[in-house]
């Protein structure tokens, strides 16, 4: 009778990223900084962005919001946390050229816009507007995986699988 009423939640352990931005998904291994190349912050994928748009790859918790705007970090129901770094030395912009549409502590759904900014700005002051989306805990995951695509469109297309 009150089976359903204490049944313990099931745990999320196995999630789909979205594409954050639209663009052209590059390697990790190809971004042209050694942080995100050797994967000293994580593993993930990145974005060549075709337009200043960052939507949430996944439900889930805005955990940070950089003071310059520039990165989003994200905590998904199974644990996984992700962040996505507009752009390479975009924090030497100090927040030019970004507006944050979310704060700290905002829970969020696939889709939901996070951040814009303005590409032409970007692509004149940093160093390139390569977008990694890391996932930063990637020895708490027991895999993850890349899809193999070309052009992605924002809050539409899967790119990365998350196993804890």
């Amino acid at each position: 009778m009150f089976g359903k009423l204490f049944k313990k939640k099931e745990e999320v352990t196995d999630i789909s990223l979205v594409a954050p931005v639209s663009g052209v998904l590059v390697a990790l291994e190809d971004v042209p900084d050694p942080v995100f190349s050797q994967k000293m912050m994580g593993d993930g994928v990145a974005v060549k962005p075709s337009n200043g748009e960052v939507v949430a790859p996944i439900d889930g918790k805005i955990v940070q919001v950089f003071p310059t705007k520039h990165a989003v970090g994200i905590m998904a129901d199974n644990g996984a946390e992700i962040m996505i770094h507009i752009g390479l030395e975009t924090v030497s912009l100090e927040g030019e050229g970004f507006t944050a549409h979310v704060g700290e502590g905002d829970r969020i759904k696939q889709g939901d816009k996070l951040i814009t900014f303005d590409l032409q700005v970007i692509g004149e002051k940093a160093k390139d507007t390569v977008t990694p989306i890391i996932v930063t805990n990637t020895d708490d995951m027991s895999e993850i995986s890349v899809e193999d695509k070309k052009e992605v469109t924002a809050g539409q297309d899967e790119i990365v699988i998350v196993k804890k």
